[in-house]
């Protein structure tokens, strides 16, 4: 009986707001000045790949700068995103090696950050803000430009770094706060000839904090240098590098059981202490990772440019991983068999852990070629481009394992200690105390534990090559059209099954104001190529593969945009409907078996606002609603129902700051506020299960600062009314309480 339980449950996540920072891009040999906003740049190089300002541009992108990032004392990716419209923390990250850093919700599908300076840039840990000029958030499928190995249906997560500038400048910043967190960063920027030609950047960090919860601690660093080297006024080349390294123990989460009826449907009867880990500061993960891009760019004519870019990385996850999956409702299966009283006051969750040792590699190289035109009297502003991209994966980690439980409610305390050491595998009865958590929980405990199971040895190798062109031709000086096409060749070694997918994309935007306000639409795909699966019948016999089509995504926008006072005032009012179809999902008849054929339909509407109407004055709202639903499925568990991964249907964020410019001593003295509200989601929702709610959360942060001669003090409060609040994607992920932090930075 002990074996057949163990079977069941180990089957069962600068300077202040107003300054402002002068670019020019050269256009048909006309310097057009670019006014950067705080939170909002004018253009992006990464968005189409093209110089574009956002007026001209038919896609919706939001951005959080570098001066936000500082204002609000951020020191990890997750708060950094709350400043960024639609989009929600589904998992923090685990540090695994499957997964890429978070995960976050756009437009009704997950996403992750995987994506650096434009170019595939995989994580599996904490990645470091400390080397962030500023994060884009490309909103829908972004197939055409960005292929579909780093994109989702949702958008895209692009990381911008810090590029070495001309002029000797750097600071120096300290950060404290509570839970122990200490943070040093270091910034310097200096020339390395007296022409100018070679500069160079170089920033740091070192990172140390401990949980809020009982066990639990961050350790990271960061080292990024940059070099520009200026040959002449042609050519110029650039290289960037990104070594980091964490050790960590991984965050709480409590999985519900997908596959039985909910034992507590909602958060207030759900009897956990969102400050016990249930883990050991013994069992880590190291997640070290390095990326080096170098960029190449020449002048091939006045209005032609060359672009060539090369990108290696590698991304590791070595240590422990561990869960908690619910076994309450199978436990209790096997009392009844058993003829025991069941536990029906509580729940109780099987450990479950990995020995971890994955390394991702990415390899990329990319040739763009950008130029302008007139055909007639239309302006054309054209791009050419090919890359090659190569991943490669290999798992020498652990199968998982059980390592003891833990139990919280008010059945009887001698009752489930004897229940739990009857049942459950390496479960220690003198381990059981009040907090109801057992399992051996040190180093050399769960290295002994390990020994009892296999390893795997396993390497996967993708290749893809890809075509694409775009072109924005300017029909008259008001309206724009868009189009652009790519083609993809997918070469997965293992399997042998290669696909060819062509994705296009449509645009249009019209100045009704010029350079003030546009109407623009868009068509947009997105597609996965898949691999092919290895399937069986339902007793897991006539093994097979099976070969699936690429999935497809497709999106429809309109809306308008807007760039006022002088550029102070920058917004974007959206409407989109994106429609994935031949999506492979689970077959509700066969559990060693996957179909295709889903269908999943996601609209809504978005709101970004960014503005700074006087000195001194910052701004930022934000507002979404999406509307996700499974439209077909054969799987009647989900169908109809919103998909898990859309998160809550109502999201706002808002931040407002306010520095004093005037009053002799009072000048340099700031004040922030800002919050997000999330609305009621279902963090588990299938017909045989039921739906488990999350409660909507209004969780406001508030700052003050004041800036006198070379240096900076900033104190700031997150969750100034100390809510206690939960996310999750079928986990229950309990989130940091009120915490106070503080910085002081030197600049030179």
């Amino acid at each position: 009986m002990k074996k057949k339980l163990l079977t069941i449950l180990t089957l069962l996540s600068v300077h202040h707001f107003y300054a402002q920072e002068q670019d020019s891009i050269d256009l048909d040999g006309e310097f057009i000045e670019s006014v950067v906003l705080e939170g909002y740049r004018d253009k992006s190089e990464y968005v189409s790949k093209m110089p574009l300002k956002n007026i001209e541009n038919p896609q919706v992108y939001s951005t959080v700068s570098e001066n936000l990032l500082k204002q609000q004392i951020i020191t990890n990716y997750d708060d950094a995103m709350k400043n960024v419209p639609g989009v929600q923390q589904l998992w923090q990250s685990t540090g695994r090696g499957v997964s890429n850093g978070a995960y976050y919700s756009v437009r009704g599908f997950s996403v992750q950050p995987t994506m650096l300076n434009g170019l595939p840039g995989l994580t599996s840990g904490y990645p470091d803000p400390a080397n962030v000029e500023r994060i884009e958030v490309i909103k829908g499928p972004s197939g055409t430009l960005f292929g579909s190995q780093i994109t989702s249906y949702g958008g895209l997560i692009n990381v911008i770094t810090k590029k070495p500038k001309k002029d000797f400048e750097g600071e120096l910043s300290y950060t404290l706060g509570e839970n122990t967190l200490n943070r040093v960063t270091a910034d310097i920027n200096t020339p390395i000839d007296k022409q100018g030609k070679l500069t160079s950047r170089f920033v740091g960090a070192f990172h140390t904090e401990d949980s809020y919860q009982d066990y639990g601690f961050n350790r990271s660093y960061l080292f990024a240098p940059s070099f520009s080297y200026k040959p002449s006024d042609r050519l110029s080349f650039l290289v960037q590098a990104q070594f980091t390294d964490s050790e960590i123990t991984n965050p709480t989460m409590l999985f519900l059981d997908r596959a039985n009826p909910l034992t507590v449907d909602n958060i207030n009867d759900f009897q956990y202490n969102p400050y016990h880990s249930y883990t050991s500061d013994d069992l880590t993960l190291e997640n070290p990772t390095f990326n080096i891009q170098t960029q190449a760019n020449y002048k091939i004519a006045d209005n032609w440019n060359s672009q060539t870019v090369f990108q290696v990385g590698e991304s590791r996850s070595k240590g422990i991983y561990s869960y908690l999956y619910e076994g309450t409702t199978t436990l209790n299966n096997v009392l009844t068999q058993q003829s025991f009283p069941t536990l029906s006051q509580g729940s109780m969750f099987m450990r479950l852990f990995s020995d971890q040792n994955i390394t991702n590699t990415t390899f990329d190289i990319q040739q763009n070629f950008t130029g302008n035109f007139k055909v007639g009297n239309m302006k054309n502003k054209l791009l050419v481009g090919l890359d090659y991209y190569h991943n490669k994966q290999r798992d020498k980690s652990s199968n998982y394992i059980s390592n003891g439980a833990i139990y919280f409610g008010n059945d009887d305390a001698n009752y489930v200690n004897q229940v739990l050491n009857l049942f459950v595998q390496n479960f220690s009865p003198d381990q059981y105390p009040i907090s109801g958590a057992n399992g051996n929980l040190t180093k050399e405990g769960a290295e002994q534990l390990l020994q009892t199971t296999t390893y795997n040895d396993n390497e996967v190798k993708n290749k893809v090559y890809s075509a694409y062109v775009s072109d924005v031709l300017d029909v008259t000086s008001r309206l724009a059209l868009s189009a652009g096409l790519r083609l993809d060749y997918f070469d997965s070694q293992e399997s042998g099954a290669d696909q060819t997918t062509l994705s296009p994309r449509f645009g249009a935007v019209y100045q009704v104001i010029p350079k003030k306000l546009s109407l623009f639409g868009n068509y947009m795909n997105g597609f996965t190529n898949t691999t092919p699966r290895s399937v069986a019948d339902t007793a897991g016999n006539n093994v097979s593969i099976k070969e699936f089509d690429p999935e497809q995504a497709n999106q429809w926008e309109f809306g308008i945009k807007t760039s006022l006072i002088d550029n102070k005032m920058v917004s974007s009012l959206s409407f989109y409907d994106i429609k994935v179809t031949d999506r492979i999902m689970a077959d509700p008849n066969n559990p060693n078996n996957f179909i295709q054929g889903g269908e999943v339909r996601s609209k809504g509407v978005e709101l970004d606002v960014r503005a700074n109407p006087f000195a001194g004055l910052d701004m930022i709202v934000g507002y979404s609603y999406n509307d996700s639903k499974v439209e077909k499925t054969d799987n009647q568990e989900i169908l109809g129902t919103r998909p898990l991964e859309a998160g809550a249907d109502h999201l706002f964020n808002f931040w407002v700051n306010y520095t004093m410019q005037d009053y002799s001593f009072l000048k340099g003295l700031g004040f922030g506020i800002g919050g997000n509200y999330t609305s009621e989601m279902a963090i588990i929702n299938y017909a045989s299960t039921g739906v488990f709610n999350v409660p909507a959360e209004f969780i406001l942060n508030a700052a003050v600062s004041y800036e006198f001669s070379k240096f900076k003090i900033n104190a700031k409060v997150d969750n100034l009314t100390d809510r206690e609040y939960y996310r999750g994607w079928t986990t229950i992920n309990p989130q940091m309480p009120r915490r106070f932090l503080g910085s002081i930075t030197y600049k030179f």
